[in-house]
C-alpha cells in the first residue's frame, strides 16, 4: 500500500499567513487610495467635517465591501494575487458614496442654515444637471 504524497506543513502554514497579509496589505491599501482621492475631489471646509467625512469613508470601505464581497459571492478571488487586486478596487469603490453622503449632508446643513430648504435645494440640482 502506498501513502499519498503530502506537503510539509509548515511551509503550507507559512503561505497561507503571508497570503493573509497580503491581502491585509491590499485592504489597508485601499482604503487609504479611497480616502486620498476623495479627499482631492472635495475638501471639507472645517476639521469635524474631515473627520467625520474620513472615518465614514473608512467605515463604508471596509463594511460597504465585505457586504459587496459577501453578496456577490466573490471570496473566490481571494486565492490568487489579481483576485486580491480586485478584491481591493471592490473595497475602494465602496468607499466613495460615504464620503459624497457626508459632503451632502454639510451643504444641506449649510444652505439650510442659510434659509434655504430642501425643496429649494433639489430644484437647483435639476436646473444644474437639465440645462
Amino acid at each position: 500500500m502506498r501513502l499519498p504524497i503530502m506537503t510539509e506543513p509548515a511551509s503550507t502554514t507559512a503561505g497561507g499567513f503571508l497570503l493573509w497579509k497580503l491581502a491585509t496589505c491590499l485592504i489597508v491599501l485601499a482604503v487609504v487610495l479611497v480616502t486620498i482621492v476623495v479627499m482631492a475631489m472635495t475638501l471639507p471646509k472645517t476639521i469635524k467635517e474631515f473627520v467625520v467625512a474620513l472615518i465614514s469613508t473608512v467605515v463604508f470601505s471596509l463594511g460597504g465591501g465585505a457586504f459587496v464581497v459577501m453578496q456577490l459571492g466573490l471570496m473566490g478571488w481571494a486565492h490568487d494575487y489579481v483576485g486580491l487586486v480586485a478584491l481591493a478596487g471592490v473595497v475602494f469603490a465602496c468607499g466613495l458614496p460615504a464620503w459624497v453622503l457626508v459632503r451632502a449632508f454639510y451643504a444641506y446643513a449649510d444652505a439650510r442654515s442659510q434659509g434655504t430648504g430642501f425643496i429649494d435645494m433639489i430644484r437647483e440640482i435639476k436646473q444644474a444637471v437639465w440645462k
